[in-house]
This record gives C-alpha cells, sequence and structure tokens, in this order.
C-alpha cells in the first residue's frame, strides 16, 4: 500500500505472477458515508420508474456486458489467475441471472390481491413488497463477478440502490462493473467503494438498508456484528465443507469427472466445491481409480492451456499444507499429491484417503484443489458422515434410483444429483446455505424477496357481519363469533381425557 498526496491506495496483483494489475483507492467511512447518501437520491428515482423502467435499465447494462464479455473475463483472469474460460463462464452465469431478476422482479414482487378469510370476509387485503432502499454488498474474490451479481442483480430489480464493496483482491471487477452500469444507466444507483476490512466495516455502519456478504464464516460473523450495532439486516453466504456421495447404482465414469471438477476447478477455490467424497463401499475401488486418473491429468501452472489456476489469496497455501499435513499424519494417505504439492503459488490436485473423520482436512474449509475420500457401508453411514459437520451448504450425490431421495436427506441449502454445482446456474432456485453456512437466500423470488420488506394493506369493502373491533362488541356477536369458529374448527381430533 503507498501513500499518494490526497488517498491512501492499494495495488491489485495478478497472483500468477505477483505483477500489479491496476491502484485502486482505499475509501474512508467517509467516502462510504457519501456513496451511501448518493445512492438513497438514486434511489428515489429508481422506484419511481417502476419495475418496467428498471428492467429497461438493466437490460441495457446487460447488453454492455454481453457486448463487453472478453475484456470483463480478461479482468477476471487477471486478478483471480483462474482459465480465462473460467472467468468466461462466471460473466455468462451473473448475466443470466441479471436477465432473470430484471424480467421476473413484478411477477414475484408486483401487488397481488390475498384471501382475507371467511371472518375477515369484508375486507379486501393486498401484499405489496417495497423495496428497502439501500443494499450493501461485500463480495468474495473466488467469484467476483458471479457470486456478488446474485445479490446486486436481484437488490436492484427490486428497486434498492446498491453500494458495492469488492474484495480487495479483485476491486478492477467491481470498478468494471459499476463504470458500465454508469454507461448504461447515468445515474449512481450502483456505486463501488474500494478498499480493505475497514472499508467494508465502514459500509455495515453507513446506514445502509441491508448488507449482503460472501465469505468466510469468521468474517460474516464480524459482520453480523457490526451490522447488530444499528439492527441492520444481512444476508450471509459464508464456507461449506460439501460432500459429495456415491451410491452403488451410480454412473462411475460421470462421478468421477464430476468430483475431479468439484473438487480441483478455480484451484478448489469454491464455497459450494467438493471437499469430501462418501462412496459405497461396492464402488469405492472402481471410483477411486476413474477420480486418480483425472487428477492425474490435472496440473496447475501458469500455461495458456492450464485448466486449474494459482490460489488467489497467498495466505491460503499455509492453510491447505496444513490440513494436508494433519491428514497425512493421522494416518490418512495421500494417492495423488500431497504435501509436496504446495507450491509458493500453485497447488496441485490432492486425492487424500484413510484420513479420520475428525482431521481438520475433514472439518475444517480447506479452499484449495485438495478431497478426501472415505469408503461407507451404506447410504445411511454417507449421510450420517456429510451431516456431521457445523457447515451445510451444498451436496452432490451420484445414484441412478435413490439420488433425490439421499440429497433431501443431507442438511444442506442446495443440492445436486447428478451432476455438479447445477444448482447455481438454475437462476429460478434460491441460493444459500444454513448452520455455519450462513443464512438468507439470492437467486430467484427468495432472492428478489431478500431485498423488499412485506406490506400488508387491508381495506374494508362493506360493514363486517360481526362487528368485533369495537367497545360497542356485543355479547351476542361474541356468541355468534363462537359458533362460527365452532362450525369451522370445531371438528378436529378430541383429546382421550383419562
Amino acid at each position: 500500500m503507498t501513500t499518494a498526496a490526497h488517498r491512501t491506495t492499494f495495488d491489485s496483483l495478478n497472483p500468477r505472477t505477483g505483477d500489479v494489475v491496476a491502484t485502486y483507492p482505499v475509501h474512508t467511512a467517509d467516502d462510504v458515508a457519501l456513496a451511501v447518501a448518493r445512492a438513497r437520491e438514486a434511489a428515489d428515482w429508481w422506484v419511481e420508474i417502476g419495475f418496467e423502467g428498471r428492467k429497461e435499465q438493466l437490460n441495457r447494462w446487460k447488453g454492455v456486458i454481453t457486448r463487453r464479455i472478453n475484456q470483463l473475463a480478461q479482468i477476471v483472469h487477471d486478478e483471480t489467475g483462474k482459465p480465462h474460460g473460467d472467468a468466461l463462464l462466471e460473466a455468462v452465469l451473473g448475466i443470466d441471472h441479471l436477465a432473470w431478476a430484471a424480467s421476473h422482479a413484478r411477477k414475484v414482487l408486483g401487488t397481488r390481491r390475498v384471501s382475507p378469510g371467511l371472518i375477515m370476509a369484508n375486507q379486501a387485503a393486498t401484499l405489496r413488497y417495497h423495496p428497502l432502499g439501500v443494499v450493501g454488498v461485500i463480495g468474495p474474490w473466488n467469484y467476483p463477478v458471479f457470486t456478488p451479481m446474485g445479490s446486486i442483480a436481484y437488490a436492484l430489480a427490486a428497486g434498492n440502490a446498491v453500494v458495492f464493496k469488492p474484495s480487495e483482491y479483485t476491486p478492477g471487477v467491481g470498478a468494471w462493473l459499476a463504470s458500465t452500469f454508469e454507461e448504461a444507466v447515468g445515474r449512481p444507483v450502483l456505486q463501488v467503494v474500494t478498499g480493505l476490512g475497514p472499508t467494508g466495516a465502514a459500509l455495515c455502519t453507513s446506514g445502509v438498508n441491508k448488507v449482503a456478504f460472501t465469505g468466510s464464516t469468521a468474517t460474516g460473523k464480524r459482520v453480523m456484528a457490526a451490522c447488530a450495532e444499528t439492527l441492520t439486516p444481512v444476508v450471509i453466504e459464508a464456507g461449506g465443507k460439501d460432500a459429495f456421495i456415491v451410491d452403488a447404482d451410480a454412473d462411475l465414469d460421470a462421478a468421477a469427472d464430476a468430483a475431479a471438477w468439484g473438487s480441483f476447478a478455480n484451484a478448489g477455490q469454491t464455497c459450494v466445491g467438493v471437499e469430501r467424497i462418501y462412496v459405497h463401499k461396492d464402488v469405492y475401488d472402481p471410483f477411486l481409480e476413474k477420480l486418480v486418473a483425472k487428477a492425474l491429468s490435472l496440473t496447475a501452472n501458469d500455461s495458456d492451456d492450464a485448466q486449474i489456476g494459482p490460489i488467489t489469496m497467498p495466505s491460503q497455501l499455509g492453510i491447505i499444507k496444513r490440513h494436508i499435513d494433519d491428514a497425512i499424519a493421522r494416518g490418512g494417505r495421500a494417492v495423488v499429491g500431497g504435501p509436496d504439492a504446495v507450491g509458493e503459488r500453485w497447488v496441485q490436485p490432492t486425492v487424500l484417503v484413510d484420513v479420520p473423520e475428525d482431521s481438520v482436512a475433514v472439518t475444517e474449509e480447506t479452499f484449495g484443489p485438495t478431497v478426501t475420500v472415505a469408503r461407507v457401508d451404506s447410504m445411511d453411514d454417507a449421510v450420517e458422515k456429510a451431516n456431521a459437520t457445523r457447515y451445510a451448504l451444498a451436496a452432490t450425490v451420484f445414484s441412478k434410483r435413490h439420488g433425490v431421495e439421499i440429497a433431501d436427506r443431507v442438511r444442506s441449502g442446495m443440492a445436486a444429483v447428478n451432476g455438479i454445482i447445477t444448482f447455481a446456474g438454475v437462476p429460478t432456485l434460491p441460493f444459500g446455505g444454513v448452520g455455519e453456512s450462513g443464512f438468507g437466500r439470492i437467486h430467484g423470488p427468495d432472492g428478489l424477496r431478500e431485498f423488499t420488506y412485506a406490506k400488508s394493506i387491508t381495506r374494508q369493502r362493506m360493514k363486517p357481519l360481526l362487528a368485533l373491533t369495537t367497545f360497542a362488541r356485543t355479547k351476542t356477536a361474541e356468541s355468534q363469533l363462537t359458533q362460527l369458529m365452532t362450525l369451522l374448527h370445531g371438528r378436529g381430533g378430541t383429546i382421550d381425557p383419562k
């Protein structure tokens, strides 16, 4: 970090080379407050133009992003180190979610009439969803387009203004998104603030109406604590230790291919990636053989055709090494990779077997291209082990006959059956976890409603048959009410007096 004449700055570094990609300002608490104030003024216009107006504006922004998608992918590649193709795929998913949110906001959030029920039949009842105002989004570095767009796009479509604080490892992606939005819309409805931890903390206490955070569980707890001071609501998408279950009847070729992608893609830096695999004993050996072959075919390096990039955050290298070392010290074996797989920037795919279930390689989030593989006697055993974690973000099941049944038993916010991370690409499905993986939802109708508050309105259409909410209420009305309730609800089961 360097000090300029009037402002402190920091550098965005290319994790492949260590070279400076660009330099960005460290926005102070005052800067954040000004951004939120500008956003609040812009939010008034954003609400006034309504669903169709916002749809038009967001589609204009979508067009700009799509026409320049390779430019965006290049920035993602430069700042995260991930292969250009993976960066392109991430941008595509972000665009698809933006399109869905813009086109479905009216249907999900528009005013609708609801039944008032028999007792309140004289009332017309309506439900509306109002935007919160200004939403603060704190984004991660591992998927710097797709993940924050799941909050940004849905918050904007719901009628909110957004102040976005990207990760200090990927500030250029956030700046690019804000710049293209300004070009397309011309109003500060979406703004970006860059900086380190204190900038994010300032956003939490800036008076925004909600904070959407994606990152580690530990940081998520600090965000919650900061927001609690002002009762600012939060949606938290935190860490994961996701399980991959292989049943005896699974397509083993497809399962091994999916397990390799889920474990090693993006150098394992995926919150919904695969970190633990549980395989039925009848197919354990052939599955492991296929997975090992897949892992051995992959190499993390700096070549143009490499399918695995570097570890974006240098401090993660020590965690990955510690997890591998602990697994081996506890009796585990590395059938691919191992301690020597961890280099200065790159980590080679590592497959660990015979690892005790209380090893940190099984219990803690590794966030690297490593995976443990364990043999189980039954799917009951697999589900029990999959659920023996404080995390509960996502899961994967490969089974020809019982996949959905098994997936439903795993405690997680999302699950994919005979596919890998497929739920993330379906805009209509909510995305989020439970337990220490967070709470609240982005994506889909739930994601739109996450950035609103429900407003219930009743309007009297005619005088009530029974005047109950008045001091002039009569004994006759109370008797009639009792008779009506008995007629409507008195036929339930009776309790044996014995």
